[in-house]
C-alpha cells in the first residue's frame, strides 16, 4: 500500500514539475526576442508561431506537446 501511494505521488509530482517548465521556456524565449535576435524574417516568424502553440498547449494542459513546441523556438533561437 504504500508503494502504491509513493507510486501515485511521484506521478503527480512529476506532472507538476513538467507544468512548471513550461513557463520558463515561454520566459526563455520571450527574453531572446527582447533583445532583438538576428533572425531572418521567416525565422522570427517560427519563432512566434512556436511561442504561440507552445504556450496554448500548456494552457490546454498538454506539457509534454508543449515543451516539444517550444524546444523548436528555443532552437531557432540558439538558447539551451
Amino acid at each position: 500500500m504504500k508503494r502504491t501511494i509513493a507510486a501515485v505521488a511521484a506521478t503527480l509530482f512529476a506532472g507538476s514539475a513538467l507544468a512548471f517548465h513550461c513557463p520558463s521556456d515561454m520566459k526563455k524565449i520571450d527574453e531572446a526576442l527582447a533583445k532583438h535576435p538576428k533572425l531572418s524574417a521567416e525565422q522570427l516568424k517560427e519563432v512566434k508561431k512556436f511561442r504561440a502553440e507552445g504556450e496554448a498547449l500548456h494552457k490546454a494542459g498538454k506539457h509534454q506537446a508543449s515543451i516539444d513546441t517550444l524546444a523548436k523556438a528555443m532552437k531557432i533561437l540558439a538558447i539551451e
